[in-house]
């Protein structure tokens, strides 16, 4: 793509007076960045900096990329569910999302106001629908926004489904892309709002997969933070509905706020997300805090240990969940879990004392949905838990994507019996280090800016196939596994896995989403000490090799 030609189209044909704004007095660098590719659209959608150019998130984009997918759905009348988040013009692309579909015939459910991610996979399903779309960034800095895209099972588009639709949008022209007024698509039938009539149903849904209902809710005391997102009224809702009744919110963080003014990052992965709510714990005399991302499909937590707050992992949240959820009830005969290659191998170890098989999926919970559907084709109904170490958590065998409602729930539960029984979440990590090994993981992500980042990305992933280390951390490298072809009955993707001495691994992916390499590593030490010096010797030695 010409940069140049394409920065004087846009400014020629651009209406919007934001987007005309933004691209005054730009240098060529910010030009060949911002004109010189279109976002690329993954199996995770668009995700990027708002702003104008075809390398932003933008009407536009937004437009174009809708008309694509649009150009690959056959069963118009099925209709798409569309949702957003809290996001700067995260409605407003919503709306053009829907209007755009109704302008190509196909009906538009759009939700009256924002709502968490999981709830477009969950309507796709009750509705038949046959695709979903939903504007997040996730947990991304305010300055991003996104667009992710969902097929008829209610997962993440699977990579062939994505690269058809991304194949349908190198003909559009986001110049030309038709919109059906509001009012005609509602007349038509092709534009209708949802609210309550899914958000029941959901809510007893979610309810319904508390395996060890009990009398102790009410007893337990959570601060909740929405950190200005979508999960605010749903969370709550299904915490009251469940029992709970000493739930105290931030209020500084409840309402909706695309700037989110009062964090560096809206991502409950980072302590610095809970400031606020760790004051309004001690102020209540917490027994734990819970906080979900922008779009609700992430949950982070911390406990008191110690008379401090600490930050739970999102391995150790999986592994908490998995232990109770086999302890709670027993396992059905066929039972499994699935988590991704790069999760926490605790869970394997989990598993197998508990009899059920955990299943290795590449990233993305996509990969864990489409686990669960194959399972459920061979007549096997006995999914216990999938989750990834990104803190995404997912119970029940209806969504196909991770879950911050039913997440937080269950977390709230399993909090609430433990201090039942005079424990802390604390005391439970305790006894599944003590009674499975001390595992021990880390992540580290390389970032390459600019238009140059994903060339530069990719060339470290060659490079690293060409030149693989005999050694990482002090400990051998025993075998290098690529999937660049498929491996271990997965299929192909770009990641290298290298299995180390001692039962310790490192895994070296790029981002789906963003031009960075991800580097995950995972060590089993028979002492917490020993464990986190083994991870950090591993991690250091892999910045090395990024260099």
């Amino acid at each position: 793509m010409n940069a140049q030609a394409e920065y004087k189209r846009w400014l020629e044909n651009v209406q919007d007076s934001a987007l005309l704004d933004d691209m005054q007095n730009l240098s060529e660098e910010d030009i060949t960045d911002r004109f010189g590719a279109y976002l690329e659209f993954g199996t995770a959608g668009l995700r990027g900096i708002l702003g104008a150019g075809t390398n932003r998130m933008n009407s536009y984009v937004v437009r174009r990329a809708t008309l694509g997918l649009a150009k690959t759905i056959t069963d118009k009348d099925a209709g798409v569910v569309i949702a957003h988040d809290s996001r700067n013009y995260s409605r407003e692309f919503a709306e053009e999302t829907a209007l755009v579909f109704a302008a190509a015939g196909i009906k538009a459910y759009l939700f009256e106001s924002l709502r968490p991610v999981p709830m477009v996979s969950y309507t796709v399903r009750r509705l038949n629908a046959a695709a979903g779309v939903m504007i997040t960034a996730s947990h991304n800095p305010k300055e991003y926004n996104g667009y992710k895209a969902y097929g008829p099972d209610g997962g993440q588009l699977p990579p062939d489904a994505a690269k058809r639709a991304m194949e349908a949008m190198e003909s559009v022209d986001p110049f030309d892309v038709p919109m059906m007024d509001e009012n005609e698509a509602r007349e038509k039938g092709l534009l209708v709002t949802l609210g309550e009539d899914i958000d029941a149903p959901y809510i007893e849904h979610v309810l319904s997969l508390r395996p060890n209902i009990t009398n102790v809710c009410r007893d337990l005391r959570i601060v909740y933070t929405p950190l200005h997102g979508a999960g605010n009224l749903l969370v709550r809702r299904a915490l009251k509905d469940a029992g709970f009744e000493n739930v105290f919110v931030v209020k500084e963080q409840e309402l909706p706020d695309g700037d989110f003014s009062t964090v560096r990052s809206p991502n409950p992965e980072d302590s610095a997300a809970f400031t606020i709510a760790m004051k309004l714990g001690d102020e209540v005399d917490a027994d734990l805090l819970v906080g979900t991302d922008p779009d609700c499909d992430r949950v982070g937590v911390m406990m008191r240990e110690n008379g401090t707050w600490r930050v739970l992992t999102g391995n150790q949240i999986g592994c908490l969940l998995l232990e109770y959820m086999l302890n709670a009830k027993k396992p059905q005969e066929g039972a499994y879990a699935v988590k991704t290659i790069v999760t926490t191998r605790l869970a394997d170890a989990i598993g197998k004392a508990h009899g059920i098989d955990v299943y290795n999926v590449l990233t993305g919970f996509k990969f864990i949905g489409e686990t669960i559907q194959k399972k459920l084709d061979e007549g096997n109904n006995g999914f216990v838990l999938g989750f990834e170490e990104s803190y995404g958590y997912l119970a029940g065998g209806y969504i196909r994507d991770k879950d911050a409602v039913i997440a937080s729930t269950l977390i709230c539960e399993m909090a609430a019996q433990l201090k039942s029984e005079g424990k802390l979440l604390a005391d439970a990590m305790e006894d599944i280090y003590k009674k499975y090994g001390y595992y021990k993981e880390g992540v580290v992500n390389i970032v390459m800016k600019g238009v140059d980042g994903v060339r530069l990305r990719n060339e470290k992933m060659s490079s690293l196939r060409e030149n693989a280390p005999a050694e990482i951390g002090g400990l051998k490298v025993l075998e290098c596994v690529d999937y660049i072809n498929g491996a271990k009955g997965l299929p192909a993707s770009n990641v290298l896995m290298f299995e180390l001495e001692k039962d310790a691994w490192l895994c070296v992916r790029p981002s789906g989403t963003e031009p960075k390499l991800k580097i995950y590593a995972g060590v089993c030490e028979e002492t917490d000490e020993a464990a986190c010096k083994a991870i950090d010797e591993i991690i250091a030695d892999a910045r090395k090799l990024m260099e």
